[in-house]
């Protein structure tokens, strides 16, 4: 006998959509604020209203099912709207990232099939760079929010405020299958072109349920819940701001959302609004902590998350003495992303904050619903022993399934049903897992492999030093070396020994291999960045290859 659950014919199946992420905050808190910088505040009642308002302006310039709309704004309320209202109608939300070089920018929005792209006017100059060969076919709408004004050749469809004042404010979403294609967005890859990443109703819905699980499970450290207030700090085209906008949406949160990032700005914010929920990378949350004045300033409200590259133990141990819930997360743009939480228990609450830190500091637990492998070569799972390593492959529900229009890559991607995130890891008999590198980063000097990542640690902890990559460096004996490249603090003075004896004190602790010893040391003002934040090594070992 067949054990399929029957359907009743009346019944209703509930497809997993976004807009079933709308419905609890608008009826439970519909006098919640959602604030723009020091500028703006909504109602979630108002918002709600402008997202239905946003739906028919679209509506009237012929966006329908299927149609693809780009959004090029700060983070803001605007962007939110657009999170919402885009794929509730049915069609695509392109998240365009304003940091691509122009040829990158072509290429996403001729891939992605823009119909419509929303600019704020900041980002006029780079559309005008390319208006050549993006004009034809594409409609445009303008953010004005009285910036400088730029002459440009664009003819738009209306400017955004006037467009929603304009518009009704009730639209009826429809509904549809719940695997209909929701947003696409591009990896941001330091290699060759962009790769388009997209996500369905339902990838996006189990990731917010299962991510939001995860962070307000959590009874004494690391928690997001109904009253927390949020501000996002990682840019709302990346990976949608780590989904985190949906889940603060679904809860009823307040949020905030600052505009383009100011370091004094987001510093007021986070004060004035009691800001107690936020995400960033590293280099972010480094940013701020070095802000003049910042020790001014009590923090010790303020959980962070710190994803898109290690955790520094150095950044780690600065924020906790600030008194900075801060601690790691784990995924990349193909997982939605969230993938693992570096959270505490209670136990490790009793901890020195030295040994907390390399707690926070670990890519942690998987959450919920993903399942995540650490194997090596051959495909078995490596030991627990927190020593041996192996690439980390994941399974999850929300996963995207492959590449827009790359079928190649999209193969690579998922080979043997899992898909391969190139990162070299390590597990501990807790299921706690710690990134050692990415697998394109280690070094192998004299055959034997060294982790990046460790020895940056190590030279992160040195006084005088402000940032620090290191990159494997062509050797005629070892075939690769480490090379740090060191940013020093402002007005400080050590000499490049210093650093090498630094790293020779870990070898000698035990802490590093000794083959970490072959260490050269570069100078540098500035490390090379990716467009959203990381360390560019690609870009690093291409230019310190030279010299």
């Amino acid at each position: 006998m067949s054990n399929l659950i029957e359907k009743t014919k009346s019944a209703y199946e509930y497809p997993l959509l976004i807009k079933q992420l709308f419905l609890a905050p608008l009826s439970n808190k519909p006098n919640q604020q959602i604030v723009y910088r020091d500028q703006l505040t909504l109602t979630y009642k108002d918002w709600k209203e402008r997202v239905h308002r946003l739906a028919n302006a679209l509506t009237s310039i012929g966006v329908t099912q299927g149609s693809t709309v780009a959004v090029m704004d700060w983070d803001s309320h605007r962007y939110l709207e657009a999170y919402y209202a885009v794929p509730m109608m049915g069609a695509v939300l392109h998240t365009i990232n304003v940091r691509l070089s122009p040829e990158q920018m072509v290429y996403t929005i001729d891939h992605a099939e823009d119909d419509v792209i929303i600019c704020h006017i900041d980002f006029l100059p780079q559309l005008e760079a390319i208006k050549g060969r993006i004009l034809e076919g594409r409609k445009f709408i303008l953010i004005d929010e009285g910036g400088e004004v730029f002459k440009h050749h664009f003819q738009f469809e209306g400017e955004y405020e006037k467009m929603l004042a304009d518009a009704s404010p009730e639209f009826d979403f429809p509904e549809f299958d719940e695997n209909t294609r929701a947003t696409t967005f591009y990896t941001t890859g330091t290699t060759g072109l962009p790769k388009g990443v997209y996500f369905s109703h339902r990838q996006l819905v189990l990731h917010t349920l299962s991510t939001t699980a995860a962070l307000a499970s959590n009874s004494v450290q690391g928690r997001f819940h109904q009253e927390s207030v949020y501000m996002p700090i990682t840019p709302m085209f990346h990976v949608h701001a780590w989904g985190i906008p949906y889940i603060a949406t679904f809860l009823g949160t307040k949020q905030v959302y600052p505009g383009k990032y100011v370091p004094a700005m987001l510093l007021k914010l986070l004060v004035s609004h009691k800001v107690t929920f936020s995400h960033c990378v590293p280099t972010i949350l480094n940013m701020l902590l070095k802000e003049p004045g910042t020790a001014q300033y009590d923090l010790s409200n303020w959980t962070c998350i710190i994803g898109g590259a290690a955790l520094p133990k150095s950044i780690a141990l600065e924020a906790l003495k600030r008194g900075i819930d801060v601690f790691a997360g784990y995924g990349m743009s193909e997982t939605c992303p969230v993938l693992s939480l570096a959270q505490l228990t209670e136990k490790d609450l009793d901890l020195s904050i030295e040994e907390q830190t390399e707690l926070r500091s670990r890519t942690g637990r998987p959450i919920g619903l993903a399942q995540i492998r650490v194997v090596n070569p051959e495909g078995k799972d490596v030991p627990c022993d927190d020593k041996t390593v192996g690439e980390i492959i994941v399974r999850s529900p929300y996963l995207t399934q492959g590449y827009l229009k790359d079928h190649v890559h999209s193969e690579k991607l998922w080979e043997g049903g899992w898909m391969h995130t190139n990162d070299v890891a390590c597990v501990n008999e807790s299921g706690s897992i710690r990134i050692t590198d990415r697998t394109k980063d280690v070094i192998k000097v004299g055959g034997e492999w060294l982790s990046s990542l460790e020895i940056e640690d190590v030279i992160a902890k040195h006084e005088g030093v402000s940032e620090v990559a290191v990159i494997g460096f062509p050797d005629i004996n070892w075939g690769e070396v480490p090379l740090a490249i060191v940013v020093p603090k402002p007005d400080a003075i050590f000499e490049d020994r210093e650093i090498i004896q630094t790293v020779k004190a870990s070898v000698d602790n035990g802490v590093l291999p000794r083959e970490a010893i072959t260490m050269k040391v570069q100078r540098a003002e500035v490390i090379d960045k990716t467009s959203v934040g990381k360390i560019n090594k690609v870009a690093l070992r291409a230019k310190f290859a030279q010299e």
